[in-house]
């Protein structure tokens, strides 16, 4: 178990470019605002960018709870870590895979975490170290698949869902995200990525469609400039919308610890 975290979700992609990075953290808050203890880790050791999604300055470091252990940061109600918080954000990570993975194992297990519900980890993309690591080291409660309708992405997509499934971690269901493009001007809406991919990956696999989002400019200007659409425009379909995924993944894991163990005689 890691200290102070009683469940763990992971929220993965197959490939980059998805948003899951932005629908990780207003699932997060969402999941916050129904009362739940809520800490965010982000994973992706090359890449991080929750800190500026939060709207946490550069410069901004974790104080010391103890030796070789970090006070996670908190914004927006949450509790966050990330690579981040620890090197300037100019600094690439030029490591290699066994580095990468002993650099994510610190932050999960190293991280003060306080009373956490529910901690997230927003995933790098692929199905590489860091994901075996968190399976190897965690008690993942689920994951999260995101991804966007169009066939290329459903590829990835279902690499995502294969790679939990054959480490044991419950795949609580499918996030399609850019489901739509809404004219800032008109509001005329459009599928310019496909439809239904999100609901026949969800069939093909027997799990649910969590839900759907927009591909939308507001969306992507609040996560830029530090407010998620959930603490931005909390009353906004779209913030509703993650809303019900919130509860929906709650609902999952609450679902899974019910269940227990499966046993077999044969």
């Amino acid at each position: 178990m890691i200290e102070g975290v009683k469940h763990i979700v992971a929220v993965a992609s197959g490939k980059g470019g998805v948003g899951k990075s932005t629908v990780t953290v207003n699932l997060a808050l969402a999941t916050a605002a129904q009362g739940y203890r809520v800490g965010l880790l982000d994973a992706d050791i090359y890449g991080p960018s929750q800190a500026q999604m939060l709207g946490i300055g550069e410069g901004v470091r974790p104080q010391q709870a103890g030796e070789n252990r970090f006070k996670p940061l908190e914004a927006h109600g949450i509790q966050a870590m990330s690579m981040a918080f620890l090197v300037d954000t100019t600094e690439p990570m030029v490591w290699r895979g066994p580095m990468v993975a002993g650099a994510f194992q610190q932050l999960l297990t190293q991280t003060a975490w306080q009373d956490v519900d529910y901690l997230f980890i927003d995933m790098p993309p692929g199905t590489g170290d860091i994901q075996l690591t968190l399976s190897q080291k965690a008690p993942v409660s689920g994951a999260v698949i995101v991804t966007t309708p169009q066939d290329i992405a459903l590829l990835d997509a279902r690499k995502g869902i294969e790679m939990f499934r054959k480490v044991n971690v419950p795949v609580l269901g499918i996030v399609e995200n850019m489901s739509l493009h809404v004219c800032s001007n008109c509001g005329h809406q459009e599928p310019i990525f496909g439809e239904g991919g999100g609901e026949r990956i969800a069939a093909q696999y027997d799990t649910q469609l969590l839900g759907q989002l927009p591909l939308s400019m507001a969306v992507r200007q609040q996560a830029d400039g530090g407010r998620p659409t959930v603490i931005a425009e909390p009353n906004s379909p779209v913030a509703e919308t993650f809303r019900h995924i919130a509860q929906a993944v709650v609902t999952g894991v609450e679902s899974q610890q019910e269940e227990g163990p499966q046993i077999s005689f044969e």
